[in-house]
């Protein structure tokens, strides 16, 4: 039976939401598109499986991925306990990276059957959300050839990141995704080695256009890029 595609997504923006629960709701998410997909091919249906974009924002937190070394975060935990940051392995591809106030954070929860079976591709179609929304915003970037997310400045000695990723498959459905850096406290990401890259900079959109912008307006801007580079279209 030929695979049914379906390209709607549905937005999930659950503003300020602790990691862990989280990280809860998108294994929940997962399972029940996993879950359908089983069901289809156990009794050879070909029922729709959904698609999701959950859009958050986290207080401060560590996140290790599942390939990710230890010793790039630099702080202790009594010093963890100090600034109030939180730590969590996790089952993302990547090293360590910084999630908190004023970051924008996107896990597509997709059935990459409903589009294309490529995580490779599907990694750099995020990178081309990310990119298109920052040329939105006036901002120049670019993928870099030898290490995923988004950067500025690439191959130039004030190279620096302003996105990050890492995310998971499990039978072509995803979790976890990217975090884009829009107002959030760089001095954060001295606790660590970023994505266990040394000597790598950080930056936020706030830092390049030097002025606030809300998290809601970057967020309405990538949907808008998202939906067109994934050729999906919004559902309530």
């Amino acid at each position: 039976m030929e695979y049914k595609k379906n390209n709607q997504v549905k937005i999930l923006s659950l503003g300020n939401i602790d990691y862990s629960k989280c990280v809860d709701l998108q294994k929940k998410l997962q399972k029940e598109i996993i879950d359908i997909k089983l069901f289809n091919r156990k009794n050879n249906l070909n029922k729709l499986t959904p698609n999701y974009l959950v859009i958050v924002e986290h207080d401060h937190v560590y996140t290790l991925g599942k390939s990710g070394n230890s010793e790039n975060l630099l702080y202790s935990k009594r010093e963890l306990i100090a600034k109030n940051i939180q730590f969590h392995e996790t089952s993302r591809g990547g090293d360590i990276t910084y999630h908190g106030p004023g970051q924008l954070v996107i896990y597509p929860i997709l059935d990459l059957e409903n589009f294309f079976t490529d995580i490779h591709k599907y990694l750099r179609f995020l990178e081309l959300a990310v990119i298109n929304t920052l040329k939105d915003l006036n901002i120049r970037s670019s993928k870099n050839p030898n290490k995923t997310g988004v950067w500025l400045d690439v191959g130039k000695t004030s190279e620096r990141k302003i996105c990050a990723m890492g995310v998971k498959v499990s039978r072509w459905v995803t979790m976890h995704g990217l975090a884009l850096n829009v107002n959030c406290d760089l001095e954060f990401f001295n606790g660590i080695v970023p994505c266990g890259l040394d000597n790598r900079n950080v930056t936020s959109i706030k830092n390049e256009i030097q002025e606030s912008i809300s998290l809601e307006s970057v967020s309405k801007i990538f949907t808008k890029n998202f939906l067109e580079i994934f050729n999906s279209i919004l559902v309530d």
